[in-house]
């Protein structure tokens, strides 16, 4: 697929010797994405992973595990709703400051007051409020944001772009449990702080990095049938979408269904107790240091080889054999073996899958809207992960989790194998 905007030049990743000019616009892209991707997810880090978990315990510490599963659950599946539909309105945005600009930033100021709000939940139902609005104007930001790589963004150094996309990612989630834990004494401080950085630096990207004014687009007339087609790419039509959907639906699946518990499996499966608090971070570290080696290795070398398949798939196959640590050894020691090993899959899975995918969409004109279908593959398992995984430890305990969960990350290496379209 190749890419009609003007920031961009026409070029593929068929052939790796080509050399990639970069224009001005997509080198400030390069430039502001790993800090503005930072800012967005110390918050995704710092609330899911310390500060929600430590509010759900503080309200009803007997029933943790299904309170959190209710809160996440219902926030997932609110994201995965609203992630294809933000990315609808993104794509028929017409505005001089361009389709995504709007929504980037809207989405940001909509987020911060949300997290203001959060600091003063004192029970289950307003959490299960709260994260919910939050999961929908996160969306409403990172939907727009994610169509910046087949929208701007060269074919050839899709690889590159995604690596340092998740760099940002990484780092930030890290620097978010890092803040977590350090103000876990102190939630609603934690709550007034994590606004600021993001809401300065989506300010000073979408200032260094405007997107191109889109008044002039004509769109298709919108109605129900535009609306419900919202949800939907038609898998005959475009397999190798299906296929790559598929992919991360059962990878992601697998994976939330362990992080999604981390805490409370360092702290009842691995026996800490409440020093599993000061474990998160440590671990934290080490999944950004091989994970960002991973990135940086995977993503720039399926651009120089011109070959995504093979990568996405051993990365999948690598996070499944990483489930295997905790199994036999359940100690401190087999859930850095885990996090080490699953890091270095799920760091090469993200990088060039990001890459694989932007080639498979099906339409240059509904890019944002079928990243946000693609989203779904990663949201709805945020849904699904946590009931599944909360019905495992009711009925098997946390150890039963594992089992599943490389059963699915086989799987997802095994949809890669059917796209024809990208090597």
């Amino acid at each position: 697929m190749t890419n009609s905007s003007p920031d961009t030049v026409a070029i593929t990743a068929s052939n790796p010797a080509v050399k990639v000019r970069l224009s001005p616009r997509v080198k400030h892209l390069f430039g502001f994405i790993v800090p503005v991707n930072l800012a967005i997810y110390i918050v995704v880090g710092a609330v899911p992973g310390i500060l929600l978990p430590l509010q759900i315990q503080g309200i009803d510490e007997a029933n943790k595990a299904a309170n959190i599963a209710l809160v996440t659950g219902i926030g997932a599946f609110a994201a995965m709703i609203v992630s294809p539909i933000a990315g609808l309105v993104s794509d028929r945005t017409r505005s001089r400051f361009g389709r995504r600009t709007p929504w980037i930033l809207g989405g940001a100021l909509a987020t911060g007051l949300t997290l203001f709000a959060m600091g003063f939940a004192n029970g289950v139902v307003q959490l299960v409020i709260a994260w919910t609005i939050m999961q929908i104007t996160l969306n409403l930001m990172i939907s727009p944001l994610t169509a910046l790589l087949p929208d701007r963004v060269p074919s050839a150094v899709r690889g590159a772009f995604s690596t340092l996309v998740g760099i940002g990612m990484m780092v930030g989630i890290l620097g978010g449990q890092i803040l977590g834990a350090s103000l876990a004494s102190d939630i609603q401080t934690a709550y007034l702080i994590l606004p600021g950085l993001m809401i300065v630096m989506i300010v000073l990207f979408v200032v260094f990095c405007p997107d191109t004014d889109s008044r002039s687009r004509v769109n298709e007339k919108f109605s129900f049938i535009v609306f419900l087609k919202t949800f939907w790419v038609n898998p005959r039509r475009h397999p190798d979408f299906f296929w790559g959907f598929m992919s991360r639906l059962t990878l992601y699946t697998g994976y939330f269904i362990i992080t999604g518990y981390q805490l409370y499996l360092l702290q009842d499966y691995i026996g800490l107790g409440d020093d599993a608090i000061t474990l998160v971070p440590l671990l934290g570290l080490v999944h950004l240091v091989v994970i960002v080696v991973a990135m940086a290795f995977a993503g720039p070398l399926s651009d120089k080889i011109g070959r995504r398949k093979p990568i996405v798939i051993g990365a999948a196959l690598l996070m499944g054999i990483s489930m295997l640590a905790p199994v036999i050894l359940p100690t401190v020691t087999g859930m850095f073996v885990f996090t080490a090993i699953c890091s270095l899959g799920f760091g090469a899975y993200m990088s060039v899958d990001a890459a694989l995918m932007s080639e498979v969409l099906p339409s240059e004109g509904t890019f944002a809207k079928d990243l946000g279908v693609l989203n779904i593959a990663a949201t709805l398992p945020q849904t699904i992960g946590p009931f599944l995984g909360g019905a495992i430890v009711v009925g098997f305990g946390y150890l039963g989790l594992f089992p599943v969960a490389i059963a699915l990350a086989i799987v997802g290496a095994l949809c890669i194998a059917p796209i024809k379209s990208v090597r």
